[in-house]
């Protein structure tokens, strides 16, 4: 019994006595190195590989989001023609075209900016409803002048270019100082942003790039005009000869209001006058009773103006007018060299 007992303490204790670790040489160093990166591996593989999965699914769920925006936008600007505000904000931010004007393309974002100006002021100005039968035709009708306008822009541009015609940020800034020193668009610079938001919806950047653009437009034509000139300057080389004022103006004035009784207006002229011109209500109050003008552009064309006479800041005025050729006619011989090719129809 004893020999027993003896034999299973002798047992228990071999089988419980703890393992002589292997001892680290230099030449075990490498195959124990293995070994503890192998038992690693187990853990980092299938980690390395969840990570690589996560970032696959995300970059393909974002792919597909992608592809699915795209597809609405496409479907909703060439489709649906839709103009709403979250459109026109994504036309600011992908360049969708709308036509092609030569080799130039027109940007979606251009004819939205058109109609979204035209649409708030009708809106909260005129009161219209835009979903009535009356309201929907005008639109329609209005998209098509939008369409035709923002593509003669676009080939306005290409003259521009070729005759090394630009606008300053100078030449903007005094356009919109001469405007407002006549208090169309309000007296403080508050006032003046609050104007241009209930009117058109717009900030100040968009009224200074609709601004660059008319002046740009302007500069093309009478660049292009030059029969126009021509006429007018004869005209002023007249009056500095002797002519008078008001016979030069019944015989070659190009205002039929205004030719037969010797170019004067018919009524006196403020300063905040917004009838007139805003280049030419500046051009008169920098002239004394009496004196006369060189030509002016007046945006549409050329003219001279008179001070007749000035009393209680009121001018008693008159002009002759030399009209320019309507754009078209020169945009006309570029579109059949150069058609454009618009991807929206009504």
């Amino acid at each position: 019994m004893k020999k027993k007992l003896k034999r299973l303490v002798r047992r228990k204790k071999t089988v419980e006595a703890p393992q002589t670790p292997a001892k680290i040489t230099s030449e075990t160093m490498s195959a124990h190195r293995e070994e503890v990166l192998d038992n690693a591996r187990k853990y980092i593989y299938p980690l390395r590989h969840s990570k690589r999965r996560l970032v696959t699914l995300s970059l393909s769920i974002l792919a597909v989001a992608a592809v699915l925006f795209f597809t609405y936008c496409t479907v909703a600007l060439y489709k649906f023609q839709s103009t709403s505000m979250f459109l026109y904000r994504v036309s600011q931010v992908i360049p969708f075209p709308i036509a092609k004007a030569g080799p130039n393309f027109v940007a979606y974002e251009n004819y939205l900016f058109e109609i979204n100006h035209y649409t708030h002021y009708y809106e909260n100005q005129q009161q219209l409803d835009f979903d009535s039968d009356a309201g929907q035709r005008q639109l329609q009708e209005f998209k098509k002048r939008a369409l035709d306008k923002v593509v003669n822009d676009a080939y306005i541009k290409e003259i521009a270019n070729q005759r090394g015609i630009s606008v300053s940020s100078q030449e903007v800034d005094d356009e919109i100082a001469t405007v407002r020193n006549q208090n169309r668009l309000g007296s403080s610079d508050k006032e003046f942003e609050d104007v241009l938001k209930d009117f058109w919806g717009w900030s100040v950047d968009d009224f200074r790039r609709s601004l660059k653009q008319q002046i740009l437009s302007q500069k093309v034509l009478s660049s292009l005009d030059s029969n126009t000139h021509d006429r007018a300057n004869q005209a002023y080389d007249q009056l500095q000869g002797g002519k008078d004022f008001a016979k030069l103006a019944k015989e070659v004035s190009e205002d039929p209001s205004t030719k037969n009784n010797g170019g004067e207006f018919g009524f006196r002229i403020e300063k905040n006058n917004r009838d007139i011109s805003a280049t030419v209500v500046d051009t008169l109050f920098n002239l004394q009773s009496g004196q006369y003008s060189e030509p002016i552009e007046a945006g549409y064309g050329l003219e001279i103006v008179k001070n007749l006479e000035n009393k209680n800041d009121k001018i008693r005025a008159a002009h002759i007018v030399f009209n320019f050729k309507n754009i078209n006619e020169y945009l006309n011989d570029i579109k059949d060299e150069k058609p454009a090719r618009t991807y929206i129809s009504f």
